[in-house]
């Protein structure tokens, strides 16, 4: 499994800090937010790699940071210098899948005892959020479901409801309808940005984009999934920590606890 971390943003609501820093790398407590991330997730022994895609102008911060990390981690670098120029999230998601491929054919079959060669899964999430529970509960949840998966949880705000995305399940788990920002939603299950994709539906990312599902939000190309094949939603064991502005930065870092129960 790859695990992708989408980096690429330039988080203008949160200057001066980001102005010229990448937000994923600023400090909650005494670690950076993908330290969080990716120390958690590589507790569960699922991941053999890394991607961290990265704007050009940050791309080497986050290598500087890959240099000190033990895990085996890829910065990708997109190629935007502005936020007017970004490709957007679903765009940078196919680049970096695309860019896997080509170096699975360039680079020896025998690298890693636990490498999927031609076509493996990844995990996709945004590199701006801490959470109070291990990311190891949903990898283990997609890997019992055998299908591309989802999170959710309850969000009673309507008016956040507008802004993320939100889905409709069976008593399965099962996905019926996913929209991405809807005037009217149609639930209070709320998707944070963080996704499961099968081998199969990773190679589909490029056929959802030709197909007209929105590149900005990375919820987007998991809404047109859900439409061609099935899609489960594990309710989400904690609280997730969206850090948007000064404001909620500054009351994560009051209020943060670390990750409960990593290993369970």
């Amino acid at each position: 499994m790859k695990c992708l971390i989408l980096a690429a943003g330039y988080a203008t609501r949160l200057y001066p800090l980001t102005e010229n820093f990448p937000k994923p790398l600023l400090k909650v407590g005494e670690r950076t937010i993908l330290d969080w991330l990716v120390d958690d997730i590589d507790t569960c022994d699922a991941v053999d790699e890394y991607i961290v895609i990265s704007n050009h102008r940050f791309a080497h911060h986050f290598e500087a940071w890959a240099a000190t990390k033990p895990q085996r981690i890829t910065i990708l670098d997109d190629g935007t210098e502005s936020n007017e120029t970004r490709l957007g999230a679903v765009r940078d998601i196919e680049l970096a899948i695309q860019n896997q491929q080509i170096e699975s054919k360039i680079e020896p079959p025998a690298r890693s005892l636990n490498r999927d060669d031609v076509a493996p899964s990844y995990l996709v999430i945004a590199g701006d959020n801490v959470l109070d529970f291990s990311l190891t509960h949903f990898i283990r949840y997609a890997q019992e479901k055998g299908t591309s998966c989802i999170m959710r949880y309850h969000e009673p705000s309507d008016t956040k409801l507008l802004k993320c995305g939100v889905v409709t399940i069976d008593a399965d788990d099962l996905v019926l309808r996913m929209t991405e920002k809807s005037p009217t939603p149609e639930t209070h299950w709320a998707c944070p940005p963080f996704y499961y994709y099968t081998a199969a539906d990773a190679q589909r990312v490029g056929q959802g984009i030709a197909a007209g599902c929105g590149t900005d939000a990375p919820g987007s190309f998991m809404a047109w999934l859900c439409e061609q094949t099935p899609v489960h939603a594990m309710e989400m064991p904690g609280r997730r920590y969206d850090i948007g502005n000064l404001q909620s930065y500054e009351e994560v870092q009051r209020t943060y606890k670390g990750i409960e129960n990593s290993n369970h």
